[in-house]
């Protein structure tokens, strides 16, 4: 059987940071910063969701991690100009090398696949926009578990609905929680460093493969 790749997709094929330009509209010079807290919130959010077992969705994380970026910043963001970064959020850019990457995987009888902690019809849509989706077989949401990466129950969850194997699937991610998460459940993993100060977790779980850039993925995959 081909091998099954997982795709997340915030971090890894769309750029969150991708929101800098429209915030700096609102904040300024403090758009960059403004981003990587509003980002780390909604990633702590989900985390601590995941772990009450209170689960909402990825969306709500997103929002409330936005109105937390807020006031800490003391930026004095409207509801609409609020709405108006959330709708952002749909519009991320997909990085560089993701349309090459997935195109030459595809052409290697790869089973490719998005998965991620955003709803489902949410993640379709930013991956339309971003030109992705049709090189994908389809999104698969945490939505179904009601719980967030990295949950075991989360990978279990994909392999089921790809009708994978542990054996057969490998993560492919930017963010190093995804991926210890996936090696924790016993698939292979691929980390992608992507920027110069990113720092893999040490925790003695090493990726199956380091990347600096999606397009040495496949010839990591034939290794």
């Amino acid at each position: 059987m081909p091998l099954t790749l997982a795709f997340d997709v915030y971090g890894t094929l769309v750029d969150t940071a991708g929101v800098t330009e429209q915030l700096a509209r609102h904040v300024g010079g403090r758009a960059p910063a403004f981003a990587r807290l509003w980002r780390d919130k909604q990633l702590e959010y989900s985390f601590r969701r995941g772990l009450m077992r209170n689960y909402e969705p990825f969306t709500t994380c997103t929002r409330q991690a936005l109105d937390y970026t807020c006031a800490a910043l003391g930026a004095a963001l409207s509801g609409a100009e609020r709405d108006d970064l959330m709708a952002a959020y749909g519009r991320l850019p997909a990085f560089p090398d993701a349309r090459p990457c997935l195109e030459a995987l595809a052409a290697a009888d790869r089973r490719l696949f998005a998965f991620s902690n955003g709803p489902a019809a949410e993640v379709e849509r930013v991956l339309a926009n971003a030109g992705l989706a049709p090189l994908l077989e389809g999104v698969v949401s945490v939505e179904a578990v009601r719980s967030f990466k990295p949950d075991p129950a989360v990978y279990a969850h994909f392999l089921r609905a790809t009708r994978a194997t542990t054996g057969g699937a490998w993560l492919v991610s930017g963010n190093p929680f995804d991926v210890i998460g996936a090696l924790s459940a016993g698939w292979c993993a691929a980390w992608v460093r992507r920027t110069p100060e990113a720092v893999y977790d040490p925790w003695g779980l090493e990726p199956t493969a380091r990347l600096e850039s999606l397009l040495e993925l496949p010839g990591a995959l034939a290794t």
